[in-house]
């Protein structure tokens, strides 16, 4: 072999030699790459679900309020209402009867036919 053919042989190695060495430290940069991201989208992942229970925490305290509030109102007017219930049954119970009777009967008979 010739000096000249030597030589660019040897500089061919070289070449090949530094292109396998940076195939190497892509490959390990890529991996690292897709190592992180991971980790990032498993910390987003978690940011997302705290945010999210949260919200359902503060959803769940606002309807518990509301249903409570909800609660006091229908209990004031049934108070308030069923004192005159009382009143009329007390003035007049055949009629409060016979109209407890008809209800009765009205949904008796939705009922059976359902």
């Amino acid at each position: 072999m010739t000096r000249a053919k030597r030589k660019t042989a040897k500089d061919l190695d070289k070449r090949i030699d530094a292109l396998r060495s940076d195939l190497d430290s892509l490959q390990t940069n890529t991996k690292g790459l897709a190592s992180d991201a991971g980790e990032v989208a498993t910390a987003q992942a978690r940011d997302a679900i705290h945010a999210a229970e949260s919200l359902a925490e503060r959803a769940l305290r606002l309807a518990e309020e509301t249903a409570s509030g909800f609660a006091g109102d229908v209990e004031r007017w049934t108070n308030d209402n069923l004192d005159g219930a009382r009143d009329k049954v007390r003035e007049q119970p055949l009629s409060a009867l016979l109209v407890s009777l008809g209800i009765g009967l009205v949904f008796g008979a939705i009922f059976l036919r359902s």
